[in-house]
């Protein structure tokens, strides 16, 4: 076992996306640093600001990953708090409820006496960032390049991803042809209501992309080829680079090592209503690495923050997890470019909301300044 410093428990959050610094925010102004010792984990040296990025990974105009790369240093500012940059490759639970370690690949360990796991997605294409510092940069570099130089572009998934990419795109670069090959007769999927899909579409039809719906790409062509057909026969003879814009995959390869049990046949973890993993008490999950039946979105963290946060302060004190979580109404805000989009939230009879509100809330300025400032940054 990693030697403890002291007598204090340690409460751990592995992951230093945009659930696990709202936790870590939060429980640094609950827990009793006299008691407790908190630790965020982060493979990064700074948290990337996703929504920013499908901006920022196709232009360098305004250079918005000077804002969107955020330092973690005044996280816990307070001085109630350490954070620790490492990749994590196994976590060795000690037996159920009685703590265990995270064994980083430089060999440190670290223990834990309660445990959060909030490691979020890996995505694919323009926003599949690696982890170090230097392998960001050559990644977003290029990225970059391979944007302005391409002559048509084709995104492989027609979900919000895919959707604003397009949008970026097309403002940057007005005179590239645009395409998105998509699985279903309307862009997203069907958590949301036929008629915003099809206000959507059409909103991206305007802007000049061209769509391929009903169709798949079933292999990425190799850099360099130009051209492609569809599943379905569809020839896109000019298609010179091909960006897959499909759904993330939970980030969980590590967490696999608590057990087999831990994990679902498709990579999800699985939570009890407390959102503790289920047959191991002390360990928490939420965000997109959960089995649970919502959207994966950074806008639904705090409520799972609200309920980890108290359920891991129940925990902490003996007393029964009592708080248990319940999805939001789902909600999206999809800015197609900087100044158009649409946004519903789905209360009453399911609201729409238009380009200016969607430019307004979100395509503008990204909900950066929001999350410097929960960072600790008030510029």
């Amino acid at each position: 076992m990693a030697k403890k410093s002291d007598d204090r428990k340690d409460v751990v959050i592995l992951g230093g996306g945009g659930y696990g610094i709202t936790l870590a925010g939060d429980l640094t102004k609950k827990l009793d640093s006299s008691k407790y010792n908190l630790t965020l984990v982060s493979a990064r040296p700074y948290y990337i600001h996703l929504v920013a990025a499908i901006r920022f990974t196709v232009t360098d105009e305004g250079k918005l990953e000077d804002r969107a790369f955020i330092p973690l240093d005044k996280l816990f500012a307070s001085g109630n708090g350490t954070v620790v940059q490492g990749k994590v490759t196994a976590i060795e639970e000690v037996g159920e409820g009685k703590g265990g370690e995270l064994l980083l690949e430089t060999g440190e360990k670290i223990h834990y006496d309660t445990l959060i796991l909030a490691t979020g997605s890996n995505w694919p294409g323009p926003v599949g960032f690696p982890d170090s510092d230097n392998d960001i940069r050559s990644f977003l570099d290029s990225a970059r390049s391979k944007y302005a130089a391409a002559k048509e572009i084709v995104f492989i998934g027609g979900g919000a991803l895919g959707i604003e990419t397009a949008g970026e795109v097309r403002d940057s670069f007005p005179d590239k042809k645009v395409t998105i090959v998509h699985g279903d007769d309307q862009l997203l999927n069907n958590t949301y209501p036929a008629k915003f899909r099809k206000t959507i579409t059409q909103k991206v039809l305007a802007r000049g992309v061209h769509l391929v719906l009903n169709d798949y790409i079933d292999n990425i062509p190799a850099e360099g080829t130009v051209g492609l057909t569809t599943r379905n026969g569809h020839s896109i003879p000019g298609a010179d680079l091909v960006i897959p814009t499909f759904g993330p995959r939970p980030n969980t390869s590590i967490i696999s090592s608590l057990g087999s049990d831990v994990l679902t046949e498709r990579g999800h973890v699985k939570v009890n209503p407390t959102l503790e993993v289920t047959g191991h008490p002390g360990i928490f999950a939420m965000g997109d690495i959960i089995e649970w039946k919502e959207q994966k979105q950074l806008g639904k963290a705090p409520g799972h923050v609200g309920v980890v946060s108290a359920n891991v302060l129940s925990y902490l004190a003996g007393k029964p997890l009592a708080k248990v979580y319940k999805s939001p109404p789902e909600m999206i805000v999809i800015p197609i470019g900087r100044n158009g989009g649409g946004s519903y939230l789905d209360i009453l009879w399911g609201i729409q909301l238009g380009d200016w509100i969607t430019s307004f809330a979100k395509g503008q300025g990204l909900f950066i300044s929001m999350y410097r400032k929960m960072l600790g940054y008030t510029d």
